[in-house]
C-alpha cells in the first residue's frame, strides 16, 4: 500500500521558530533513540512515523548511535524515506548527531573534526540523504579544542551536508563559547538539545536555558518525560518492555526511588484536575517557557504517540498550576547536570 500523507496534516500542530533562526519546528518532535532500531519491523515503524507526519510532526531526530544496535535507527529511517516519505522530503526536518562511541580506535567518538566529518558521511549513507537539516555535536568533549569541534560543524554547513547545526547537553559556559566561535565563522547556533523535564531542571539551575534565550538559540528538550517516569508507569511496577525492566537500559535506579515516585503521584493529581494524562501535563510544563522550541518524545507504540499529541488540546498552564507543579515535584527532583562524559545516549 502506497503511503499518502493526510491533506489536513498541518491543521492542528503548532510550530515555533528555533531561536532567532528562520527554522520552525513542531512543538512535538519525534525522536528515534531507543525504539526504532534492529528490533523494530518496517510496518510498525511506518505506522508510528506515518501517523506522526499526518499529525504535523515534521521533525524526526536521530543520531549515529541510535538503535540498538548503533546505526540501525538511521538505516530503518532511510528505508522509510526511500519507500514512503521520499515525496515529502522537503516537508521534513531530519536531524542527526555525532559524539558518542561508534567504532573502535581513537577516531570513533567525541568531538574531533576527523570523527564528526566521518560520522556525518556515514549517517547520510545510512539514510540515503544528500544532506540533513540539523547536525549536532552530541556532547561536549573537554579533550578537543572547542574551535575544532565547531569548525567541523561549520564545514558541514559549507559543504552542503547540513543546513543548520546545533549542540546537545552543553552546559552554559560551553554553550556561550560554542555560539561565539560559530558566529565568528559566520554560522548560527540554531538549536540546543538538553535533557529537561519537571524532575530534571539542570538547564534552569545552570542558566543554560537563559543563555540560549539571550543568544537566540532554540531549545528542544529530550527526555521530557524523564525516561518515562513522568508517564506514571513505574508507579505500578516494572512493566514488561519498559526501560526500567531492561537491566541494560538507560533508566537509573535513582530515577525510580520512592521519593521520585511519590512526586509523580502528586503530579498525577494535578494532571487529572486538568483533564490531562501525566504525559500531557509533563509536555505542557516543558513547553511553557518562551525559549523552548519543541519537546522531543520517544514512543514504543501508536497509543503512546497519540497520548503525546493530545497535549495540543491543552498547552496552557496558569501561574497557580505551575506553582502547584513546583511544590509537588520539589522532593523528587533528579540531579542530572551533564559532566564531560555526558548523558548516556
Amino acid at each position: 500500500m502506497i503511503y499518502r500523507a493526510d491533506p489536513a496534516r498541518y491543521d492542528a500542530m503548532q510550530y515555533r521558530h528555533s531561536g532567532k533562526s528562520g527554522l520552525k519546528l513542531p512543538v512535538i518532535s519525534l525522536g528515534l533513540w531507543q525504539n526504532f532500531g534492529g528490533t523494530r519491523d518496517y510496518p510498525s515503524a511506518m505506522e508510528i512515523l506515518g501517523h506522526a507526519f499526518d499529525a504535523g510532526v515534521t521533525h524526526f531526530d536521530l543520531a549515529n548511535n541510535y538503535g540498538p544496535p548503533p546505526g540501525s535507527a538511521e538505516e530503518l529511517f532511510g528505508q522509510v524515506l526511500a519507500r514512503d516519505f521520499r515525496p515529502y522530503r522537503d516537508e521534513l526536518i531530519v536531524s542527526t548527531k555525532a559524539g558518542y562511541y561508534m567504532w573502535p580506535g581513537p577516531y570513533g567518538e567525541f568531538g574531533s573534526r576527523k570523527y564528526l566529518t566521518a560520522s556525518l558521511d556515514q549517517s547520510l549513507k545510512r539514510m540515503g540523504l544528500d544532506y540533513v537539516d540539523i547536525f549536532y555535536s552530541h556532547r561536549y568533549d573537554p579533550n578537543t579544542p572547542l574551535e575544532e569541534t565547531m569548525s567541523a560543524l561549520a564545514q558541514a554547513v559549507r559543504s552542503g551536508k547540513a543546513l543548520y547545526v546545533g549542540i546537545s547537553s552543553y552546559p552554559e559556559q560551553e554553550t556561550r563559547e560554542a555560539h561565539r566561535i560559530l558566529a565568528e565563522m559566520g554560522i548560527g547556533t540554531t538549536i540546543h538539545q538538553p535533557s529537561y523535564s519537571i524532575l530534571n531542571r539542570w538547564i534552569e539551575d545552570d542558566k543554560t536555558i537563559d543563555a540560549c534565550g539571550e543568544l537566540g538559540i532554540g531549545v528542544i528538550a529530550f527526555s521530557p518525560l524523564a525516561q518515562g517516569v513522568l508517564s506514571g508507569k513505574y508507579n505500578q511496577g516494572m512493566a514488561e518492555g519498559t526501560r526500567g525492566a531492561d537491566p541494560r537500559g538507560s533508566l537509573r535506579a535513582s530515577h525510580i526511588e520512592p521519593r521520585v515516585l511519590a512526586a509523580v503521584d502528586k503530579l498525577g493529581a494535578i494532571a487529572r484536575s486538568r483533564g490531562q494524562s501525566m504525559v500531557q501535563l509533563a509536555l505542557s510544563w516543558v513547553l511553557r517557557r518562551k525559549e523552548m522550541t519543541s519537546a522531543l518524545v520517544g514512543v514504543r507504540t501508536l497509543e503512546q504517540l497519540k497520548d503525546n499529541l493530545g497535549v495540543l488540546n491543552n498547552l496552557e498552564l496558569t501561574a497557580d498550576e505551575i506553582a502547584a507543579i513546583d511544590e509537588a515535584s520539589r522532593d523528587g527532583l533528579m540531579e542530572l547536570h551533564p559532566r564531560p562524559s555526558g548523558w548516556l545516549r
